[in-house]
């Protein structure tokens, strides 16, 4: 008997835990084809046309006759999403927080404001790409004379900051300000040009008040020698740094979750998984942020139905009706998701994907709605506006507040962003085949349950958020991404 796993008894298909072979037995049926682990077969008949069913919901309808112990994919099945949607305001109970067993606390960096950073840093931002490689260069010089004094010297360079207009340079000095004021960098060196629409000054300006004394800034054109200039800055900074380690409770953390490179199990392991992590933060105080807003295409009305009043439930759908048109005004369907990798994974739709990603924020009620570049405001869940790319929707959870990036893969990859970024495999092959990259396995859940996965994972949460390095912070992997939306000139 080849295991399989059946979410909902609603379900029309079951999802393979191993390789199967033609005549296997799985969920009651006998397999008629050869099917991969993570991937579906139809537990029952399926007609033409017919809803088919995973986790309780619809993922699309059958495109012929599926007989029972078919591969279901996407041979056989399509997308049901169109263009933007009509939704109405029904809020559900929200499910009664469990309660949560105490945790031990984490170590971490309180700043004067009271916010409590993960790592004590000092961050190099270039306003523009032609002064990229003078950041990283005034970055590594000054780490290099800093030493353990802090936890790093980083410059995050992007391409961008000129021959762009109006929301579009917005959206870019909009995220480097919020950059600027993360608890992670004790300070933070601005480098700019000179002659770049996104000038400093204005960049400057839209940083608040209460931040601007960690900052400094480089003007490099009217620099004799920028980077002395810039070593001698983030010296100044460096004092800013002179602070210990505090022990604070779970609810100073800010979470930011993500998935990436999905596959069939991500959504019956890893999400779920990290869920149960959103929910303790939650619960203790704490903040959450949800973004991929195309990645929930198909499920929005899981999280519309959670709102925590009307105008959040109003700001969910501006923020999916707008993504959706944003996608119809490219000329491009809704649908376009899943990727390559994704349907190799076993992941058939959008709607399967969307259904599977959104369990990474647990079962709170969303309690704010923000646009990209903004800032969380408010404790609890946060959906945050950002497209679905890895490196754009991570450097936006971080830019939003997001401490440590819980990062879910049933793929993986090597990309890191510029605060701890825990990643999360959903199946032991992958954990065993690149234990570089992979920080947890979560294919324990299979063999050890929820309960002792999540004790596990909490206990990697607290660690690395103390100090421990991520796999990606140990292999020097840190980008930031800029979602760049209007003309070039």
């Amino acid at each position: 008997m080849v295991q399989a796993l059946v979410i909902d008894d609603r379900d029309d298909v079951a999802t393979l835990l191993e390789d199967a072979g033609v005549g296997a037995q799985a969920a009651g049926v006998t397999l008629s084809e050869a099917v991969e682990r993570g991937h579906k077969v139809a537990r029952r008949a399926i007609a033409a046309g017919a809803p088919v069913r995973k986790f309780g919901y619809p993922i699309g309808r059958a495109t012929r006759a599926i007989a029972a112990g078919e591969h279901v994919h996407a041979h056989n099945v399509a997308t049901a999403l169109g263009g933007t949607g009509a939704y109405r305001y029904a809020p559900a109970a929200v499910p009664a927080a469990a309660t949560c067993p105490p945790v031990p606390a984490f170590h971490g960096y309180v700043r004067s404001d009271g916010r409590v950073g993960t790592r004590n840093e000092i961050w190099v931002l270039p306003t523009v790409g032609c002064v990229a490689r003078t950041a990283e260069r005034i970055a590594a010089r000054a780490a290099a004379m800093l030493g353990d004094r802090v936890d790093g010297v980083h410059a995050f360079t992007h391409p961008h900051g000129c021959s762009q207009l109006g929301a579009d340079l917005g959206g870019t000095r909009a995220i480097l300000a919020s950059l600027a004021c993360h608890p992670n960098a004790a300070g933070v060196l601005i480098v700019g040009l000179g002659c770049e629409e996104n000038q400093v000054a204005e960049l400057v300006g839209t940083i608040p008040e209460w931040r601007r004394s960690a900052v400094r800034v480089l003007a490099a054109q009217e620099s004799g020698d920028e980077l002395a200039e810039g070593v001698a800055k983030i010296m100044e900074l460096a004092a800013l740094a002179d602070v210990p380690r505090q022990e604070v409770g779970l609810d100073r953390l800010v979470l930011g979750v993500k998935c990436g490179g999905s596959d069939g199990l991500s959504g019956l392991t890893a999400n779920p998984l990290v869920g149960r992590i959103s929910d303790r933060v939650g619960v203790a105080g704490g903040r959450v942020v949800l973004t991929e807003i195309p990645e929930i295409f198909g499920a929005e009305q899981m999280l519309m139905d959670r709102a925590a009043d009307a105008r959040v439930f109003e700001a969910i759908v501006r923020v999916v009706n707008g993504f959706k048109q944003y996608f119809i005004d490219g000329g491009e369907p809704v649908s376009e998701n899943p990727s390559p990798g994704n349907v190799a994974g076993g992941i058939t739709t959008l709607e399967e994907k969307s259904l599977g990603a959104v369990q990474k924020a647990g079962r709170a009620a969303v309690a704010d709605v923000i646009v990209y570049g903004d800032r969380l405001r408010r404790d609890g869940l946060t959906l945050l506006e950002a497209p679905g790319n890895d490196a754009v929707s991570s450097t936006a959870l971080a830019a939003a507040g997001a401490t440590i990036i819980l990062f879910t893969t049933g793929r993986g990859t090597p990309l890191g962003f510029p605060v701890p970024t825990v990643k999360i495999a959903s199946n032991r092959a992958l954990a065993a085949r690149k234990p570089g990259w992979i920080d947890f396995d979560a294919g324990s859940v299979l063999q050890d349950g929820f309960e002792a996965a999540e004790a596990a994972l909490i206990d990697t949460v607290l660690a690395v958020a103390s100090g421990r390095q991520t796999a990606a912070e140990r292999n020097g992997e840190r980008e930031i991404a800029i979602w760049k939306r209007g003309v070039t000139l």
